[in-house]
């Protein structure tokens, strides 16, 4: 048996015991043998546990005893979590026999335990810099917004961090970004609250009473410690930041308006220059500026049709095929060139674009994906805003109706911003959806605060398991994301859902991930997003991949 087995009789002594019962509480034989009294047992397990003097440790093992008998006494099987001093956690489960005695069953969980501790501390933490993530981040400034607290928010953008990552590596970019983290800890109050909110972006909530000088001397002094030379696996490398400064109640009092003035300062301090900061202030006109020139920028896009998809595929690994490609939006901008999303989606979300963009990548990926081999699905990303402003359900029929794709060739990807709100509306229409034969995603799977919440409140066809837990692979946390991804894996295939295993980029990735139990993986170990014309070559490429590898019984 892997779990410990013990059999009391109605006389409270022992009957029988397997060896994982007396490895798990280190039992001596003197005290496993048949007829060895319960209290004998019990009390060699609490002076071994507690460090208790010796009257301590009688009291409790007879409040334990008592508890124990008690609990047997209603005739119901009961369970108790143990805590042993080795660190071991055990689930002992005690089961009444007729004749007055027991029998219990001893779990060891402590990885079990430890995976869901991780789990919950993945929920508030950027796994890369082990800060706040941005989902706590806000958690918290909606809290002390509601509390009616006086605090300070300070955003921190660094200045050319692409650059870094384009001339040393993204290695040494993410070595970048924990130095920097671990710096601003340094400056910053064990109150306060320190995040990452993505990217090269960082937020500092500043709680409590500060006038407008002390403010103005946290901001000088992180700008001061970012701006000193880092040295990163061997290189020596030099960033600054830009950083902005918004406080409540006078510059807002939701979480909404603070942030979106203290985004307006970040982007006035980014024109002043490198190493700059700036305070919110309401009499400047910030909207004349950037904000215009974005949304006349965003509105000739669609007329002039700058925006394109690239696609990633999406491979089945058990069948060594691509069995769909994900369509990723870009934006080519005539002068700035090809710009990211995550430096137009967030405004095109707040302008309401996001609509006419989102209904534009829908027609343009099921048209696209009609051209493919009839077993290739698209997976197509979905806002918020979509489900609460426009016609998506009539934007999704239109696609397919127009572009002749079949309904159970699209899915459509979600995150937990789409059930934050537990909407009926939103809900109804995910159903409405997927009733026509199309897959709903639950997307970043494992960092959302609310996520397994979400999967009892719809059936979801697939999960992708966020990049962080395969990108920690080889870090010292490998243990616990491979724990986690196992956990995720198990759940899903229980749900009758399919796993897929985000940020994938090398074999070692891809071995844990399907040993794991996910059924299909996307990153680029084995494609980068590819424009449309080259769907093909990438089809056959990724069927390459898996000949060699089984030439070289690479996953045999």
């Amino acid at each position: 048996m892997v779990r410990g087995l013990s059999m009391f009789d109605k006389d409270q002594r022992l009957v029988v015991c397997n060896n994982v019962y007396r490895e798990l509480y280190d039992l001596p034989d003197a005290v496993t043998e048949p007829g060895t009294a319960f209290a004998d047992i019990v009390a060699y397990v609490v002076s071994n546990e507690t460090g208790h003097t010796a009257k301590e440790a009688r009291a409790i093992r007879e409040q334990r005893i008592n508890d124990h008998l008690a609990a047997l006494a209603e005739g119901e099987s009961f369970s108790e979590v143990r805590h042993l001093k080795n660190g071991r956690i055990v689930l002992v489960t005690s089961q009444p026999l007729l004749d007055g005695g027991w029998i219990g069953i001893h779990e060891d969980i402590t990885d079990e335990r430890q995976a869901e501790k991780r789990i919950e501390w993945l929920a508030c933490h950027d796994t890369l810099t082990e800060l706040y993530n941005r989902a706590y981040f806000h958690q918290q400034l909606r809290g002390a917004l509601s509390s009616r607290s006086e605090i300070a928010v300070l955003w921190v953008d660094l200045d050319g961090f692409n650059s870094v990552n384009d001339t040393f590596g993204q290695p040494v970019g993410d070595a970048l970004l924990k130095s920097v983290a671990r710096r601003l800890i340094r400056v910053v109050r064990k109150a306060d609250i320190l995040a990452r909110l993505g990217g090269d972006e960082f937020a500092l909530i500043r709680f409590g009473a500060a006038t407008h000088e002390q403010l103005e001397r946290l901001a000088q002094r992180l700008l001061a410690t970012i701006g000193t030379e880092h040295r990163l696996l061997g290189r020596k490398v030099h960033i600054t930041g830009c950083l902005s400064i918004a406080h409540a109640p006078d510059h807002g009092r939701t979480p909404d308006t603070l942030m979106k003035h203290a985004d307006l300062a970040l982007h006035y301090a980014k024109t002043s220059g490198r190493g700059s900061y700036a305070f919110y202030d309401p009499e400047r006109d910030y909207e004349s500026g950037r904000v215009k020139r974005l949304d006349a920028d965003l509105k000739l896009a669609l007329k002039k049709k700058q925006f394109e998809l690239h696609y990633q595929p999406i491979v089945d690994f058990h069948a060594q095929r691509v069995s769909g490609f994900e369509a990723l939006i870009r934006w080519r901008h005539p002068e700035r060139g090809m710009i990211s999303p995550a430096d137009f989606i967030p405004f095109a979300e707040a302008s309401g674009w996001i609509v006419e963009i989102g209904n534009w990548a829908l027609m343009r990926a099921c048209k696209d994906a009609a051209a493919w081999p009839a077993d290739t699905k698209v997976a197509v990303n979905l806002s918020s805003v979509q489900f609460e402003k426009g016609d998506l359900y009539g934007a999704v029929v239109g696609a397919l109706s127009a572009s002749g794709l079949p309904a159970e060739r699209l899915e459509l990807e979600i995150t937990e911003s789409v059930l934050l709100r537990d909407h009926p509306k939103t809900h109804d229409l995910l159903h409405r959806i997927r009733a026509l034969g199309i897959k709903i995603l639950l997307d970043d799977f494992g960092t959302a605060y609310g996520a397994l919440s979400y999967l009892r409140s719809f059936p979801f066809d697939k999960l992708k398991i966020d990049r962080s837990f395969v990108r920690d692979f080889g870090t010292p946390n490998e243990r616990d994301c491979t724990a986690i991804v196992q956990s995720i894996a198990e759940l899903a295939k229980r749900l009758h859902m399919t796993t897929i295993a985000e940020g994938v980029e090398t074999r070692e990735q891809l071995a844990m991930v399907t040993n794991a139990g996910c059924e299909e993986v996307q990153g680029f170990y084995f494609s980068k997003p590819v424009r449309v014309g080259e769907i093909a070559a990438t089809i056959t490429r990724v069927r390459q991949i898996f000949s060699r590898a089984l030439e070289k019984s690479a996953w045999r």
